[in-house]
């Protein structure tokens, strides 16, 4: 029994320390890696499962490819599995951070990254759209699903918030068979998207102002990582005044040129700071709440389910889900096909990621290279 556990705690060890390592092009691509390692090659989840996992991380604050990250190793490794998961998927991206941080401090700017982001986004674009085909063809059990989907993806294209989106698009798969009975329309209206602002907080300066401000942001944040910088800017250059735009821009840099948690924005901002002391708080502050709030609601998943009407509940929040991962493809594609070699990049990793067993891994990476070789 101990030699059994100890094996899985070091395979999802092994996992999550190679995907923090290479998991490039932020959380949609993160999900797609994710989806090869755990359910393709391991079979430690359904697609089903992944979908419905991921759709109960973005219902909570956080990043929501690390909450997944850390429910996977819930469901493989129970609470050890938890912390080895999150800890080597947010680690590598942490230090390379950091790293990145320390030679911008000595030498006044980053490493240039433009080429290797120019090759790497219409990679990430080819592998994620493979990802949402598979995912929607194993998850979306029927027409109501895919209008959600497809509901879902247009609000995400017009910035509804997601929190609002997967709670509309829940409450109205669960709400049909009440609708149906009552004679009702069976198209209930989404709800209104919202911004989550976060209050503004004491000056509290010093290593502790650090930590609370960061555990603070982690504590609130809903959406994706990239909505950390928003609350980045509003923390610490207009109301702190601790960074500069320049610095705040170099540190989003940073977060999107290492591989894992887009996130890792906050290490480097943390180092600018207070250096290496400052790193660690602040990745800590950012990241430590989805653990406890994945403790808290994993265990809870399976009593959900058996309920009709949250097992409903949760196919509409999947099927949302689904959308609003497509829903990035567009904003990708403003970024990341502008020049001509990125189509044929954006393609051909689509085509080898959806027809091939080969490792999404080495597609991005791929991407990242022919975009040193070909960017102007």
């Amino acid at each position: 029994m101990y030699s059994t556990c100890v094996g899985r705690l070091a395979e999802i060890a092994a996992v999550f320390l190679r995907l923090g390592l290479t998991a490039f092009g932020g959380p949609a691509a993160h999900i797609a890696l994710m989806e090869r390692q755990v359910v393709e090659k391991r079979g430690w989840v359904t697609r089903e499962e992944l979908v419905e996992l991921y759709g109960a991380a973005s219902l909570m604050p956080g990043p929501n490819s690390t909450e997944l990250a850390i429910h996977l190793g819930y469901r493989r490794g129970g609470a050890p599995g938890l912390v080895v998961a999150g800890a080597c998927f947010i680690l590598p991206s942490a230090l390379l951070t950091a790293a990145l941080a320390c030679a911008y401090v000595r030498y006044g700017a980053l490493p240039a990254a433009g080429a290797l982001l120019a090759g790497l986004q219409p990679a990430v674009m080819g592998v994620v759209a493979a990802a949402v085909a598979r995912l929607g063809r194993s998850a979306l059990r029927g027409a109501q699903e895919i209008a959600l989907a497809a509901a879902a993806c247009a609000a995400g294209v017009l910035r509804v918030h997601e929190l609002w989106v997967l709670l509309g698009a829940g409450v109205l798969l669960a709400a049909a068979p009440l609708v149906r009975r009552r004679g009702a329309p069976g198209v209930l209206p989404m709800l209104p998207g919202a911004a989550i602002s976060v209050p503004a907080a004491a000056s509290a300066p010093g290593l502790a102002g650090v930590f609370l401000a960061f555990l603070k942001i982690g504590s609130v944040l809903y959406g994706s990582g990239y909505v950390l910088i928003a609350f980045m800017r509003t923390e610490f250059v207009t109301a702190r005044g601790w960074l500069t735009e320049r610095q705040l821009l170099d540190a989003i840099a940073a977060g999107q040129a290492t591989p894992g948690p887009v996130s890792s924005t906050a290490t480097f901002a943390g180092y600018l700071m207070h250096g290496w002391t400052g790193a660690a708080l602040a990745t800590l502050g950012i990241f430590l709440p989805a653990f406890i709030f994945v403790a808290v609601s994993a265990p809870l998943l399976g009593v959900l389910r058996r309920s009709a009407a949250m097992a409903a509940f949760l196919r509409g929040v999947n099927a949302a889900s689904i959308g609003l991962v497509a829903a990035v493809l567009v904003d990708l594609g403003k970024a990341a096909l502008g020049w001509p070699p990125s189509w044929a990049i954006a393609l051909s990793s689509a085509g080898l990621a959806f027809g091939t067993r080969l490792d999404p891994t080495w597609l991005l990476l791929g991407g990242s290279l022919a975009g040193l070789l070909l960017a102007p």
